[in-house]
């Protein structure tokens, strides 16, 4: 059973972005599809669809190693 996460990328601002972000996501084991959705400027939302729930570290540290960082939750930005 397939499990959806969304959460939100700062510093996106072109397709690059979105590549780098995919690429280092759709690496993490489990990981079927990644879709962002880019807001220039501003928090994309990023959903990913994965086998199962994916450990928060690991998707931070994805994210990072990009050269991003996701948004923290409740978080105004």
């Amino acid at each position: 059973m397939s499990h959806t996460t969304t959460f939100r990328v700062d510093g996106m601002t072109c397709g690059h972005c979105v590549s780098s972000v995919t690429e280092e996501l759709t690496a993490l084991p489990g990981v079927e599809d990644v879709q962002v959705e880019l807001v220039t400027g501003g928090a994309s939302p990023v959903t990913v669809t994965s086998q199962g729930p994916l450990d928060d570290a690991a998707v931070s540290a994805a994210v990072a190693e990009a050269g991003y960082a996701v948004t923290p939750p409740r978080s105004l930005l």
